[in-house]
């Protein structure tokens, strides 16, 4: 449920950001290099490719090894955002690239996924559309658990999945804070976490033969900068929690006018392709 939104505005820092979107450096007569977020200038997650026929992608990489919360409004996001605050929207964009970002205030119902199990986007509804990566004869491998919280269709040939991407394993999540979110969450669904998100849309150039439906992915992915034991919290006990996400227009795999479509998109009611 989107709960509240704002307009793009420019947010993030032209000197060593914390946290940085681009390209691993390849030869120049080779095959580009890896699209990659930088967490601290190492490779915290490869990302989908920029062509836009390979597969939405986020696969965790060995840069990606802690969380940034930041303590001077920590006291405001345990009490829960019921807007979007500007204080926290620009203290966690002192941490981005400079570009232009979509704040948006959502309530989210997150279920863990782990990889090749249940549930799993990867295995499940990109393998019906792309079939298995035909070099390895497997499905992509995000090398991380996840949370997928919501879909919906953007119409007939188009559907969008949304998903939580944690900085860091649910495993190295503190239990007694864990557990005194659990206890939080019984009394209020209004806890916040606080993500980075890009916008990745991807569609197969043809038809793989293995495939059973083939249309465009629109993938939502929100890293998650803060409440990493609020979202964890939120999956253990089957409560929403509310996410403050902060949607990358410039770092996005789309169109600025498609990822600004975003906060109409995510007010429709859930249903899943099968369902549309």
């Amino acid at each position: 449920m989107l709960l509240d939104s704002s307009s793009p505005r420019t947010l993030g820092v032209g000197e060593h950001p914390v946290l940085r979107f681009g390209r691993e450096h390849a030869p120049e007569d080779s095959w580009p290099g890896r699209r990659l977020m930088f967490l601290r200038e190492a490779p915290a997650f490869e990302l989908s490719h920029f062509c836009g026929t390979c597969q939405v992608l986020f696969k965790r990489l060995d840069g990606a090894n802690e969380t940034l919360s930041q303590g001077e409004v920590e006291p405001r996001l345990t009490a829960g955002l019921s807007h979007v605050d500007d204080a926290v929207v620009e203290t966690f964009g002192g941490l981005l690239p400079v570009g232009r970002y979509v704040p948006m205030l959502l309530s989210i119902q997150p279920r863990l996924i782990l990889p090749a199990r249940p549930g799993d986007y990867f295995s499940e509804e990109q393998i019906a559309t792309w079939g298995v990566d035909p070099f390895w004869g497997l499905p992509e491998y995000p090398q991380t658990p996840y949370y997928r919280t919501w879909q919906a269709p953007v119409d007939d040939e188009r559907h969008l999945f949304e998903f939580v991407v944690p900085m860091v394993p649910p495993s190295w999540n503190d239990r007694t804070r864990v557990k005194e979110y659990e206890q939080l969450l019984a009394a209020s669904s209004t806890p916040t976490a606080v993500a980075v998100t890009l916008l990745d849309i991807a569609a197969p150039a043809v038809a793989a033969g293995d495939a059973t439906d083939y249309f465009e992915h629109w993938g939502l992915m929100h890293f998650l900068l803060d409440g990493h034991h609020k979202v964890e919290a939120a999956a253990r006990t089957g409560r929403s929690v509310r996410l403050l996400s902060l949607l990358a227009i410039d770092f996005s795999n789309a169109s600025a006018e498609d990822a600004q479509a975003i906060p109409d998109l995510r007010r429709l009611p859930e249903a899943s392709r099968g369902n549309r």
